[in-house]
């Protein structure tokens, strides 16, 4: 979802840093071969996630939700030598495309992946990260940001996709629509935790920025 002008998207991203080759090819194969395309993250948005990335220089970054990849890729390039990221995805049937532009893009060593439900794979990782993405089933965030909590370094950053939600959340509220309403849920609980201060991006479909205090 974009909010502003496709004229005006345009030159925002024709102003930002170019994507990798391997990230233009992972992202046409994704819009011919795969559901959903428009859930890939994108040229702009994998731009804003890779230079957070290197800003932070996280050891340790932890992915909820993989898709085909591409974001997964952005933020690996922020990695420090040595570095490993680890995605979370429920979805098994994307592994071999993930897979191929893992090797291409070079980070594949870095990358550990994991397959199932994230809130049972996350009390298994006895690690702590210093950048967190959340970007699966809305109707969790919630629980996602319960369960990496305690697993992100103080001063880590957490992210959270999709917290505009296409602009449903200043719309009225369909009681029938779940996952706005978990989404207006966890945009207020973000406002309002001292366990971190937050500020929100209108980048692509919103994204949030968390900081641990």
């Amino acid at each position: 979802m974009h909010f502003l002008s496709d004229r005006l998207q345009g030159y925002i991203t024709d102003h930002s840093e170019d994507e990798p080759e391997y990230l233009r090819d992972l992202s046409r194969e994704t819009h011919l071969k795969v559901l959903q395309p428009r859930m890939i993250t994108g040229h702009y948005q994998g731009r804003v996630l890779s230079m957070l990335s290197k800003i932070t220089a996280p050891d340790r970054i932890l992915e909820i939700g993989t898709y085909t990849g591409y974001s997964a890729l952005c933020l690996a390039e922020g990695l420090r030598p040595g570095g490993e990221l680890h995605t979370i995805d429920i979805n098994e049937e994307l592994q071999e495309i993930q897979n191929r532009f893992f090797r291409l893009s070079g980070f594949g060593g870095q990358i550990r992946q994991h397959v199932g439900d994230a809130l049972e794979i996350i009390p298994t990782l006895d690690l702590e990260f210093d950048l967190v993405f959340i970007d699966a089933e809305k109707k969790e965030y919630s629980a996602y940001f319960e369960a990496v909590l305690p697993k992100t370094r103080k001063g880590g950053i957490i992210l959270s996709d999709n917290v505009l939600w296409s602009g449903k959340v200043i719309e009225p509220l369909d009681p029938a629509d779940k996952a706005t309403k978990a989404l207006l849920k966890y945009n207020d609980m973000l406002k309002s935790d001292p366990r971190v201060e937050t500020v929100m991006l209108p980048v692509r479909d919103g994204l949030t920025l968390s900081r641990v205090l």
